[in-house]
């Protein structure tokens, strides 16, 4: 176990304080779960943890809390509108928007290349940091700790977001409504290359309409980049049906 500085835990301190208002029984839960695995590469010290274990356990963790939360509070909604729903808040862009909100990455250690390369801007990164805080805050605290905890800081927004139909966009499920609608074809995902070191990869996704290639898109895991590439493919439809308006 790395000894934490005194700097460290003083920055660790105002996170809690000013930021997500819970401090933590075990401090290094929360110092591992602002840990970036390029800190950890570049660090002398081999015992630094970093975050992408947490990572794993907040994504299945904030996948239940979210799944119990709808099923809940949204007792007329049908099995395919939860599940819709649930993939609109459970995403990169919703984690990042709240990790935003809690100033995550101004606590996140990174290596200095990806400091230099934009890591503190970088929408994948806040929303790993914030999965890994939340399995950071279930292990601490426990799952019903953390549920009431996710309402009661984000609750309010989510349902304000649901009133005016204003959630993240699943440009997946969208493109798919639009091709059943009007060719009843099923696309198909192909994850074509990979780029960059294991830590941290770029996914290159084509998605094919039957034998056409309708699109390439890119991000840091297979779900990113799957969206991203619908995100082109339906940029690309609205334009064509402007034209020929």
């Amino acid at each position: 176990m790395s000894k934490l500085s005194r700097e460290r835990l003083s920055d660790l301190e105002k996170f809690q304080e000013n930021h997500i208002k819970y401090h933590f029984n075990n401090i290094e839960l929360l110092n591992t779960a602002l840990t970036h695995s390029s800190y950890a590469n570049e660090s002398q010290d081999k015992s630094v943890k970093y975050n992408e274990r947490l990572e794993f356990l907040g994504d299945s963790v904030l996948d239940l809390i979210v799944s119990e939360a709808l099923f809940k509070d949204h007792i007329d909604y049908p099995e395919g509108k939860l599940t819709e729903t649930r993939s609109q808040l459970v995403c990169e862009p919703s984690f990042a928007y709240a990790a935003d909100e809690l100033h995550i990455s101004e606590y996140l250690l990174l290596g200095k290349g990806e400091k230099l390369h934009g890591g503190m801007n970088k929408k994948s990164l806040k929303a790993d940091a914030f999965e890994a805080l939340c399995a950071a805050i279930y292990l601490d605290r426990g799952y019903d700790f953390l549920y009431n905890y996710i309402l009661e800081r984000f609750g309010n927004e989510v349902k304000k977001l649901l009133s005016k139909n204003e959630l993240f966009i699943d440009y997946k499920t969208k493109l798919q409504e639009y091709y059943n609608k009007k060719y009843k074809i099923v696309l198909k995902y192909e994850i074509v290359r990979e780029e960059g070191p294991d830590h941290d990869k770029t996914f290159y996704v084509n998605i094919k309409a039957k034998n056409k290639v309708l699109s390439e898109g890119r991000g840091k895991n297979k779900k990113q980049a799957e969206q991203d590439a619908a995100k082109i493919a339906l940029e690309k439809i609205e334009k064509c049906t402007k034209k020929n308006i």
